[in-house]
C-alpha cells in the first residue's frame, strides 16, 4: 500500500473510532462512579507517552536488527522510517496492562535489514521513530538511526618502534582504521594488556606515553582496535631501553713501579657505574691513568768511628764499640754489616783482636765438616764409575732451562753414539732435582705400566763438584729387570752396546744455545743509510740528511740475548720480539731514525693486548715509552700484522713487551721438524715450537746446523692463546710394519707458562722411531701441535732416510742475506732527487692547506699526526716511516700512485675555485717523475741507483 493510501486507512479509522465513541458516549451516558478515580488520575485524561524509543542500530554483516517502542495509554503505535509509514503487516505487536499504573501498554518491533539501509540514498543515515495514538493525541519518540557496521584493515598511523634512555619520554601514535562506529584502541605490551597508573598515560587521541622509560619498559607493543564488527591489530613496534655506560670511581694510585727513583703509579675505572646495556653507549675518555712518581730511595746505615778502647778489666781484655749511625739506615735500608763491639787481650802488652769469636769456630767447623763430606763423596763416585763404567748413561734434566718442564736426553757412554738426539749442548748439573718424563695417558692403565719408571736412579752432581772437577756429568742406573716392566724394558737399557734400543723418546724443555750478541756497525755520513741483522727481521734506518753535512758517525745496531732480556719484566709481561739497541749512545741526529722490529703479536686480538714499547735504563731495569694504544710526541710506533715500525730519537735498547688483558690474546708460534739418522736402524724428529719471529727461528737454525739435522716440512703457524692451557705434540700414522716407537711415548705436552714465556729459548721436543730393516728409505707420518681447547696444526713428514737421498728444504725463505750495511742512495728505494721534491712541495708551498697530513693519509700512516707536526721536515719523516715499511716489497707504484692522486685532488680543487691561479707546486712532481721511481728501483745499477734528476 502506497503512502496514500496508509494515510487515508488510518485518517478512516480513526474518524470510524471517534464516531462510535461519541454515539456510545450519548446513547449510555456518563461512566458510573469508580471509588478509584478519587485517587488515580483518569486515563482518558493522560497523553500518550514513550516508556521505550527506539535505539540507534547497528547492522552487522547481513543480519537484521530489531526496532521496539513501548508506550502507555496507547491505542496504535506505527512506526515511520525515513518520512513514510511502514507497512502495518510489518509491525509485530502486543499490549499487555501495567500493574502498578494499571495503564495499557503496547508494545511494537519491526526488522531492518541490510539491504534496506543499502537501498536508502538520503543525505542522512537511514532513520526510524514511533508515532502513539490516543483519545486526546499523538506523541512521536526521537529518531533512531541505522547504520552499517564495519572496521578497515588498514591503521591510519602504525606506532613506530624507537630507542630512548633510561629515564627519557616515549610517545607512541596510533590512528586506528576508519570503521562504524568509531574504533576503541587499547594497548599491548608483549602480548599484555597495558593498564595505565602514575607513569602510563593512555590519551584519548590513542597515544601511548610512558613518562620516565624504565628498563621494564622494553617490548614489543601493539595497538589494537576493535568495534563490534571484528579486531585489528598495528605493526609491532619494538621500544628499546638504553642505558649508557658510566664510570666508576677511580682506584687508589698504585704503589711506584720501582722502588727507587722515578717510575709510574696507575690508578684506573671500570665503566660500570652503570654498565651498558642495549646498545648504550660505552664511556668516554680513559680508563687507565698514569703519572710519573719518585720512590724514595732506600738508605743504607753506615758505621760510627770506633770509639776508645776501654781500661783493661779484671780478666784482662778491653773493649770498644761503633754505632749505625754515619748514616743511619732509612727507608728500608740495610743495617751495618760486621760487628758493632769488638775486644782484645791486653795482657804483657800483647793484644790479639777478636770479632765474634765464637762464630768463627762455627765457621770453621762447619767448612771443616763440608770438606770432609766433598771427600766422601769423590771417592764414592770414582769406586762407582770403576764398576758401573760399561753401563754409564748420562741423564739430562733440563727443567732448570724450561721453568720446572720435566725432560730426559738419554745417550750411550760407551760408543758415543746417541739413541736419541746427538747434542752438542752440555747439560745443566747444577740441578738437584729428578722428574719424570709428562706423558699424555689415556686411562690409568696406561700410566700403571710408567709406575716402574721412577725406580730408575737419576743421580746429579752439585755445581760446587763440577766446579771442583770431580764429576763430568751426572750418572744412570737402573735396578735388576723386573715384570712390571712392559716388553722387556729393563732388558732395553741393561743389554750391551750392540743391541739397539727401540722406541725410546726424549722430551726437552729449552735448547740451551750459547750464542754470542748480535752486532752490526756501519758508518753513515749526510747521505744516510741502513743497517740489517740478516735473517732476524731487524733493521734501522738512517734517513737522508739526518747525519750533519761534513759529518760522519760509526753507528751500531745490536740484538740481545733472551735470556738476558727476561730477567727484570714483572708480571705478566711476555717479549714480543728481540731486544735491540743502537747507538753510540752519544748520536746527535737532524731528523728521528726508523728501527724496524719483527713481533709475534696476532694484530687481530690487537684489543685483548696491552703493548708498549720499553727502553732499558742504566742500571738494567725497564722504563715505558709509550703505548702503542696511545698518541706520543716523543716517538712513534706502527704496528704491522708481523712488523713494528719505531721512529725513535734516542739511542739506546728498546723492546717490544706485551701483556695480555685477557685469555683472548693471541700470539703466533712457528712450528718446524727436523730429523737426522741417530743410528743404522734409528731416526730421531725434533720438533720446535717458538715465537714466530724470524730472529726466533735464527736460534733453532743454529741450534740444528750444529747436531746436522735437516728440515723436512715448510715451517707452520699456530695461533697460541693465553688461556693457560697446555700445548700437546703427538705423532701420528707411523707405519706400524715399516718403523716402530716405544708404547705410550707418541704423545708429549709443555705447560703453558713454558710456550707463553719462550723467548728464553726454543722448546722442543723429540721422538726417536727404529726401523725394522734397513730396507726402509722413506719415512712418513704427520706432527699434531695443539693447544688444549684451542687451535691445531698439521706437520705432514716425508722425507729421505738415507743422508744422501735427502732434500733439505731451507732454513729461509730466501738465502742467506749478506749484505748488512748499506750507505748513500743505494739504500733508499726513492732517489734522492724525487725525495727532495716531495719534501719541498709538501713542506713549504703549500704548508697552508696541510698538504703533509695529506701525504700521510693516502700512505695510510695518518695516525698521530701530532708527532710528524714537531718534526723539522714532516713529509720527511713521513717518507722514512714509508721507507722502512717497504723495504722488503718496494712497492714504489703505490706512493706513485698516491702522489699523482694528491696532484688530481690539488688540480679539482683549484678549477672548482672559478679563477686559474699560479702554477700549482704539485706539478714538480710529474706524471713522468712518478713512472720513474719505479724505473730506478727495477734496475740495480749504481748509476742509476745515484740518479738525482
Amino acid at each position: 500500500m502506497g503512502a496514500l493510501t496508509k494515510g487515508h486507512y488510518f485518517a478512516a479509522s480513526g474518524f470510524v473510532l471517534l464516531v462510535y465513541c461519541a454515539v456510545l458516549v450519548f446513547s449510555r451516558g456518563p461512566p458510573a462512579a469508580d471509588p478509584g478515580l478519587d485517587s488515580a488520575p483518569s486515563v482518558q485524561n493522560t497523553l500518550p507517552h514513550f516508556i521505550q524509543e527506539p535505539e540507534d542500530a547497528y547492522i552487522v554483516k547481513s543480519n537484521p536488527i530489531k526496532l521496539r517502542c513501548r508506550a502507555a495509554p496507547a491505542l496504535q503505535i506505527f512506526f515511520k522510517c525515513n518520512g513514510e509509514w511502514v507497512h502495518q503487516n510489518e509491525h509485530f505487536s502486543h499490549e499487555y496492562k501495567d500493574l502498578n499504573t494499571g495503564l495499557k501498554v503496547r508494545e511494537v518491533m519491526i526488522n531492518v535489514s541490510r539491504q534496506q539501509v543499502e537501498d536508502f540514498h538520503g543525505p542522512e543515515d537511514y532513520w526510524c521513530l514511533c508515532v502513539a495514538w490516543s483519545h486526546l493525541g499523538t506523541a512521536k519518540s526521537r529518531k533512531a538511526s541505522v547504520r552499517i557496521a564495519y572496521l578497515r584493515k588498514n591503521f591510519e598511523e602504525d606506532p613506530q618502534g624507537k630507542e630512548v634512555p633510561i629515564n627519557g619520554m616515549i610517545v607512541l601514535h596510533c590512528r586506528p582504521p576508519e570503521g562504524v562506529p568509531v574504533a576503541e584502541v587499547e594497548w599491548m605490551k608483549n602480548d599484555e594488556l597495558v593498564h595505565p597508573d602514575e607513569n602510563i598515560d593512555l590519551r584519548a587521541d590513542h597515544k601511548l606515553i610512558i613518562s620516565e622509560a624504565r628498563l621494564s619498559d622494553s617490548g614489543n607493543y601493539t595497538c589494537l582496535a576493535s568495534n563490534i564488527v571484528a579486531k585489528r591489530r598495528s605493526a609491532t613496534a619494538v621500544v628499546i631501553v638504553f642505558v649508557n655506560g658510566g664510570w666508576s670511581l677511580w682506584t687508589e694510585w698504585s704503589a711506584c713501579n720501582v722502588p727507587c727513583g722515578r717510575g709510574i703509579q696507575k690508578r684506573s675505572r671500570m665503566c660500570t657505574n652503570p654498565a651498558p646495556l642495549n646498545g648504550g653507549a660505552f664511556c668516554e675518555g680513559m680508563s687507565v691513568q698514569k703519572i710519573t712518581c719518585n720512590a724514595v730511595c732506600p738508605i743504607d746505615g753506615g758505621w760510627d768511628e770506633w770509639s776508645e778502647w776501654t781500661v783493661c778489666s779484671v780478666q784482662c781484655d778491653r773493649q770498644r764499640g761503633r754505632e749505625c749511625n754515619s748514616p743511619a739506615p732509612r727507608h728500608r735500608g740495610r743495617l751495618c754489616e760486621g760487628p758493632g763491639q769488638a775486644s782484645e787481650n791486653c795482657t804483657n802488652g800483647l793484644c790479639t783482636q777478636s770479632m765474634d769469636s765464637s762464630n768463627d769456630v762455627a765457621l770453621y767447623s762447619g767448612l771443616g765438616a763440608g770438606i770432609i763430606a766433598v771427600a766422601i763423596l769423590v771417592v764414592a763416585v770414582m769406586l762407582y764409575r770403576k764398576n758401573h763404567s760399561e753401563y754409564g748413561v748420562d741423564v739430562i734434566d733440563s727443567s732448570a732451562l724450561s721453568g720446572g718442564f720435566q725432560s730426559f736426553n738419554f745417550k750411550t757412554t760407551r760408543q758415543g753414539n746417541p739413541l736419541l738426539l746427538n747434542s752438542s749442548i752440555q747439560p745443566d748439573l747444577t740441578v738437584g732435582r729428578t722428574y719424570s718424563t709428562p706423558l699424555c695417558f689415556q686411562d690409568g692403565a696406561d700410566k700403571e705400566l710408567f709406575d716402574p719408571l721412577p725406580d730408575i736412579k737419576v743421580k746429579v752432581q752439585s755445581s760446587f763438584m763440577v766446579s771442583l772437577g770431580v764429576a763430568e756429568r751426572a750418572e744412570y742406573h737402573n735396578k735388576p729387570p723386573s715384570e712390571t716392566f712392559p716388553r722387556d724394558l729393563a732388558r732395553d737399557y741393561s743389554g750391551t752396546a750392540d743391541r739397539r734400543k727401540k722406541g725410546l723418546m726424549t722430551l726437552n724443555g729449552p735448547v740451551g744455545l750459547t750464542k754470542e750478541q748480535q752486532r752490526i756497525t756501519g758508518v753513515f755520513g749526510h747521505n744516510g743509510g741502513r743497517l740489517v741483522v740478516p735473517n732476524t727481521g731487524v733493521s734501522l734506518l738512517v734517513p737522508h740528511r739526518a747525519v750533519p753535512e761534513d759529518n760522519t758517525w760509526e753507528m751500531y745496531m745490536a740484538i740481545t740475548p733472551p735470556e738476558a732480556s727476561l730477567q727484570t719484566l714483572e708480571g705478566c709481561e711476555v717479549l714480543l720480539g728481540p731486544e735491540v739497541t743502537y747507538g753510540p749512545p752519544g748520536l746527535d741526529l737532524l731528523s728521528p731514525v726508523a728501527l724496524t722490529v719483527a713481533h709475534c703479536a696476532e694484530m687481530d686480538s690487537a684489543e685483548h693486548w696491552n703493548i708498549q714499547l720499553k727502553r732499558r735504563t742504566q742500571d738494567s731495569k725497564w722504563e715505558e715509552v709509550m703505548s702503542v694504544d696511545e698518541e706520543c710526541t716523543s716517538c712513534y710506533c706502527l704496528m704491522d700484522s708481523a712488523s713494528c715500525h719505531l721512529l725513535l730519537d734516542a739511542p739506546g735498547s728498546y723492546a717490544l713487551v706485551g701483556e695480555p688483558l685477557s685469555q683472548a690474546a693471541v700470539k703466533r708460534l712457528k712450528l718446524a721438524v727436523f730429523g737426522a739418522l741417530e743410528g743404522p736402524l734409528s731416526y730421531g724428529l725434533r720438533v720446535y715450537c717458538v715465537d714466530d719471529t724470524p730472529h726466533a727461528f735464527q736460534g733453532v737454525v743454529w741450534a740444528e746446523r750444529s747436531r746436522g739435522g735437516q728440515l723436512l716440512e715448510e715451517p707452520q703457524t699456530l695461533p697460541f692463546r693465553a688461556s693457560s692451557f697446555s700445548l700437546q705434540v703427538s705423532i701420528q700414522d707411523v707405519p706400524q710394519f715399516l718403523w716402530s716407537i716405544k708404547p705410550f711415548t707418541t704423545c708429549q705436552e709443555f705447560s703453558f707458562s713454558q710456550v707463553w714465556c719462550s723467548n728464553q729459548s726454543p722448546l722442543h721436543c723429540a721422538f726417536s722411531l727404529e726401523r725394522f730393516s734397513p730396507a726402509t728409505a722413506q719415512l712418513s707420518c704427520k706432527i699434531s701441535v695443539r693447544q688444549v681447547k684451542g687451535h691445531e696444526q698439521i706437520l705432514q713428514v716425508y722425507t729421505a732416510v738415507a743422508e744422501c737421498e735427502k732434500e733439505s728444504l731451507p732454513f729461509f725463505t730466501q738465502s742467506d742475506c749478506t749484505v748488512t750495511t748499506q750507505s748513500g742512495p743505494r739504500a733508499f728505494r726513492i732517489p734522492p732527487s724525487i725525495h727532495q721534491r716531495i719534501c719541498a712541495t709538501f713542506d713549504t708551498a703549500n704548508a697552508k692547506g696541510n698538504d703533509w697530513q695529506l701525504l700521510a693519509r693516502k700512505l695510510h700512516l695518518d695516525r698521530n699526526l701530532g708527532y710528524f707536526a714537531k718534526q723539522r721536515s714532516p713529509s720527511a719523516v713521513i717518507l722514512s716511516l714509508w721507507e722502512a715499511r717497504h723495504q722488503d716489497n718496494a712497492d714504489l707504484d703505490s706512493l706513485a700512485s698516491a702522489l699523482e692522486e694528491i696532484g688530481k685532488l690539488h688540480s679539482s680543487k683549484t678549477n672548482n675555485k672559478g679563477h686559474r691561479e699560479e702554477e700549482s707546486d704539485f706539478n714538480h712532481i710529474e706524471t713522468g717523475s712518478l713512472c720513474r721511481i719505479a724505473e730506478l728501483d727495477a734496475h740495480e745499477t749504481e748509476e742509476q741507483a745515484e740518479y738525482t734528476g
